[in-house]
């Protein structure tokens, strides 16, 4: 089994996406394009790469701006397929928002917003576009030695609410206010986490139990008060956040009045630390933790009983010749009173894999690099990119497994020896497979050569 024959395989499920024939198989063309494109990924690119640049190019653009079909649709195929690689009951999905720049003046979804790689001492700001991810953190520590991957399984694009102008009524100014407290990142993430729970229904995993995981700004009052059904909210809180225990039998109140934060329970001594292992940078790391079951949030999440995890910080040292450093703590607070505190840290730990997906995504595949300015065409062309980088994850699961076997490139030699294929991998198999196997790309239309996509990346 090839890599190109399982992600034709996977695609071949985008049918019923598309109105007819010709636009699944001009989708495709362009997912695999955006995939061996060089250079920067603009649409001209992705065409020319594909072997359409003496055909008229208004077929393409009308695919994202004229087309009808669900981007979101593209995913499912994917978490089916996937879902077979997550045995245990305790699926992970991590949640986390990702800014994609623009610069044209044109596009409507675009506005300014926080740049998150500004110094703490000075706030810049970015025009661009925002999406909600959502990626399947996929436990490959259990087939083999190496780290948990994370499959884009939802990538939809936030906007914000337009802000009235300064001639505005009081009615217009009104209707603003309402419609930001309806249509926030907070709202966004948990419609997504009710569709993810329905989708994975369909994919077979009723039994089986959704960890929706993210960062310090999902815990919040909206994120905890109406967590889907089946579905458990695990995210990262602050160590000031005022939490309190059950009022005592007899009592008229339902909270003490006594009040902790996560830093207390982390300096209290009366606490004793716990020790569990999970797996993370390569293999099993030994943790210290504590929890504090049955603790109420009173301003955040109500009378729901939530889960405090204090981790406490881990060493390190850059390198043998360097100092100790230590990490800072980390304060979890959990729906989940149930399950062991192992499975849910190690969820936790597998988040960040996410970080991964949007350092790949942005900087190798170069989503959100083409020039379309179209209010339908905008949220739709990085959706296909990043379903189409998702494909290629589960599609290198499939056929080669979890580990960096004999059927990728041999590994130069100043570089250490690597557990599992990366992206770049990944891509240039692919591209190899592609000039290889042209039989397989006949009934798509296409035909990739070397000299096209050399052309392409100096066109």
């Amino acid at each position: 089994m090839s890599l190109l024959a399982e992600f034709l395989a996977i695609t071949a499920d985008w049918r019923r996406v598309f109105p007819q024939q010709r636009t699944f198989q001009r989708a495709v063309r362009q997912a695999l394009g955006s995939l061996v494109c060089l250079g920067r990924r603009c649409l001209t690119r992705i065409i020319w790469t594909n072997g359409g640049q003496h055909r008229s190019w208004s077929a393409e653009y009308f695919l994202h701006s004229r087309c009808r079909w669900e981007p979101q649709q593209l995913f499912s195929p994917i978490l089916k397929r996937a879902l077979p690689f997550c045995p245990q009951r305790l699926v992970g999905v991590a949640l986390d928002d990702t800014r994609l720049r623009k610069t044209g003046r044109s596009i409507q979804q675009a506005f300014y917003q926080r740049d998150p790689m500004s110094p703490p001492f000075y706030v810049n700001l970015v025009l661009g576009l925002r999406f909600l991810q959502a990626s399947l953190l996929v436990p490959l520590y259990r087939r083999a030695p190496v780290g948990t991957r994370a499959i884009p399984i939802r990538f939809q694009e936030v906007s914000r609410v337009k802000r009235p102008g300064k001639k505005a009524g009081d009615a217009e100014r009104k209707q603003y206010q309402e419609a930001v407290k309806q249509q926030n990142l907070s709202h966004s993430f948990l419609a997504m986490g009710e569709q993810l729970r329905q989708e994975l229904d369909q994919a077979g995993g009723q039994t089986k139990i959704l960890v929706l995981t993210g960062d310090g700004s999902f815990c919040n009052r909206t994120c905890f008060g109406r967590i889907p059904e089946r579905s458990v909210l695990l995210v990262r809180a602050r160590k000031d956040a005022k939490l309190c225990l059950r009022a005592a039998a007899g009592s008229r109140r339902f909270y003490a009045l006594d009040k902790f934060t996560p830093e207390q329970v982390r300096q209290d001594d009366a606490r004793p630390w716990k020790t569990t292992k999970i797996f993370y940078g390569g293999k099993r790391r030994q943790i210290r933790f504590k929890e504090v079951l049955a603790v109420y949030w009173q301003h955040g999440a109500g009378k729901r009983p939530l889960r405090l995890i204090v981790i406490a910080p881990t060493p390190y040292r850059k390198s043998h010749s360097k100092k100790l450093y230590y990490r800072y703590p980390a304060y979890l607070l959990t729906s989940d009173l149930g399950s062991s505190v192992k499975q849910l840290v190690q969820i936790y730990f597998d988040r960040w894999q996410i970080e991964v997906n949007h350092r790949e995504e942005k900087d190798t595949l170069g989503v959100g690099q083409a020039q379309l300015w179209n209010v339908t065409s905008v949220p739709k062309q990085p959706v296909l990119a990043v379903a189409a980088y998702s494909a290629l994850l589960l599609a290198s699961l499939r056929a080669f497994g979890a580990e960096r076997g004999t059927a990728y490139a041999e590994l130069p030699k100043w570089r250490r020896r690597a557990r599992r294929p990366s992206c770049l991998d990944l891509i240039a198999l692919l591209r190899k497979e592609m000039a290889q196997q042209p039989q397989l790309l006949a009934p798509l239309g296409l035909e990739i050569t070397e000299s096209a996509m050399v052309h392409a990346a100096a066109a």
